[in-house]
């Protein structure tokens, strides 16, 4: 039960955010949200990071974080976790491309979102994520030294 209600926290929060930032901000965190949630009808809405200094993340999981939804000034960015490991064959990732984990697209006024490699992306990171749990380490499989 508490994880439903954790839930529901999370979605309430993150429909606060959009409301907040409003303006074309919010309309795109809101129209990359719902293009989450129709490539994967499972994902899991969280709210992380909340400190005195920052009023948290929406994070959008499934089996581990596919991406975070941030809003910024100039940008909604959208990060994915492990986007180093994805394939972007219609080529969305244009930020923190250095880094040899994360990835992340990074979304202005006016920008238009291609909505099907956007849900293409969410599912090979799903299926990433999937791949990753589905063979848990033995206690003999544990790396020493």
């Amino acid at each position: 039960m508490n994880k439903l209600v954790a839930m529901e926290d999370a979605t309430a929060r993150i429909d606060a955010r959009i409301n907040a930032v409003g303006g074309w901000r919010g309309k795109m965190l809101a129209r990359v949200r719902a293009a989450i949630h129709a490539a994967d009808p499972e994902m899991v809405e969280e709210w992380k990071w909340a400190k005195a200094t920052s009023p948290g993340t929406p994070v959008f999981s499934h089996n581990g974080i596919v991406c975070t939804g941030e809003t910024y000034k100039n940008a909604v960015k959208l990060t994915f976790a492990k986007g180093a490991s994805l394939p972007d064959p219609a080529g969305l990732f244009n930020s923190s491309l250095e880094g040899n984990v994360r990835r992340a697209i990074d979304l202005h006024e006016g920008d238009e979102v291609d909505e099907k490699a956007l849900k293409d992306l969410i599912c090979a990171a799903v299926a990433l994520n999937l791949a990753g749990k589905t063979k848990p380490r033995s206690a003999s499989a544990k790396r020493i030294g």
